[in-house]
């Protein structure tokens, strides 16, 4: 629970306009820098290193709070669905489905929606030839 809490504040604090100024500012004084070392390759390994090594931990950060955003989007969906009279309750359990009933449960809402085009306050408007929703 700690490395969720510290993740998020440090995905929140590496996100912000100041830390991104912050790492501009370093960058540009590496660069100012270069004459002052003569461009030799510790000068060069210190911007390479420094910027693998962050690379590296933001991968994992970025992985983290996207897995956090991903189960806080799906949460709010199983609710909706929930509370959706005319939902199917099956549809909370999506995460089991291996990819190939996933394609087959996609291919069959595809199918139900075809020949549809569907106005902004969601009612059908007009019913057309099977189109190809792939394109979309």
């Amino acid at each position: 629970m700690k490395f969720a809490k510290i993740a998020q504040k440090l995905a929140l604090w590496t996100g912000s306009p100041s830390t991104f100024l912050g790492a501009i500012i370093l960058i540009l004084l590496w660069g100012f820098s270069g004459p002052i070392f003569g461009f030799n390759d510790t000068w060069q390994l210190v911007i390479n290193t420094s910027t693998t090594i962050i690379t590296f931990l933001m991968v994992f950060l970025i992985q983290n709070t996207q897995n956090r955003d991903t189960d806080i989007l799906h949460l709010k969906v199983d609710e909706l669905l929930r509370v959706t009279k005319e939902a199917q309750n099956a549809m909370l359990g999506l995460e089991a489905l291996d990819l190939k009933e996933l394609e087959a449960l996609r291919k069959h809402y595809r199918s139900l929606g075809e020949g549809q085009t569907i106005s902004i306050d969601g009612t059908v408007v007009q019913e057309k030839g099977k189109q190809d929703l792939n394109k979309c």
